[in-house]
């Protein structure tokens, strides 16, 4: 299998390429638009055809590189069933399997930091791979505080949903503020400090107490999002 995590530093986003292989079919995921040229090029080095290009959620922080990316590969944008995005080729429903050449992502419907976010799960990737976009961070969980987020649905989210998968799961998320690239759900569970001991009620206070500023660019990411990027 070809993987290949990317990091965008102005917003801290880990944007992932996955392939079972060179010159084979490619997706990415949470892709960003100012690291466009940089996928390009990674792409046409590993001789790759991308051919989906999925956002987890409409992301607050960063514009996407969903729009041009499809302009410049002619790739099928993707996001989930209740994203507002008008602009996605493809939505993908809990439960739904996205496929290409010898990889295979299933799709989570996991609302909490939004009402619309999506994670994806890939079995056949080694202990499992589960890419939570921002509902469940390394040692964190994404704020619940605007675009539908509510703390009960997170939580479920993680624990009904993300936690049921097998304990030796790679995570990897959308964010990451201190440097850490991969976690497990073992990891989570047990040493997740939001979520580790805690009860649902316990969990909800934390999160409605955190009272963080906006995103920086959420003004201008959230409408560029719902059209792909591309405003």
């Amino acid at each position: 299998m070809l993987f290949r995590q990317l990091f965008d530093s102005d917003s801290s986003t880990y944007t992932y390429l996955l392939a079972s292989g060179r010159g084979r079919e490619a997706l990415i995921i949470d892709p960003v638009k100012t690291q466009l040229s940089a996928y390009l090029q990674l792409i046409e080095a590993l001789d790759l055809k991308l051919v989906r290009a999925l956002d987890t959620h409409t992301h607050a922080d960063h514009v996407t590189a969903l729009g041009d990316l499809r302009d410049h590969t002619q790739c099928v944008t993707v996001m989930g069933q209740y994203s507002k995005a008008a602009c996605v080729s493809e939505r993908v429903s809990d439960g739904d399997r996205i496929v290409i050449d010898g990889l295979a992502l299933d799709a989570i419907y996991t609302p909490g930091h939004t009402d619309e976010s999506f994670s994806f799960y890939c079995r056949e990737a080694g202990p499992g791979m589960v890419f939570s976009g921002d509902v469940l961070l390394i040692r964190g969980t994404g704020r619940t505080d605007f675009q539908g987020g509510d703390a009960h649905k997170s939580w479920d989210s993680i624990t009904r949903r993300l936690f049921t998968l097998p304990d030796e799961t790679l995570l990897y998320p959308g964010h990451d503020y201190r440097g850490w690239t991969v976690s497990s759900i073992y990891e989570e569970k047990h040493y997740n400090p939001r979520l580790a001991g805690k009860t649902e009620d316990e969990y909800v206070h934390i999160m409605n107490t955190l009272n963080l500023p906006n995103p920086r660019l959420m003004d201008i990411a959230v409408p560029a999002n719902l059209a792909c990027g591309q405003v």
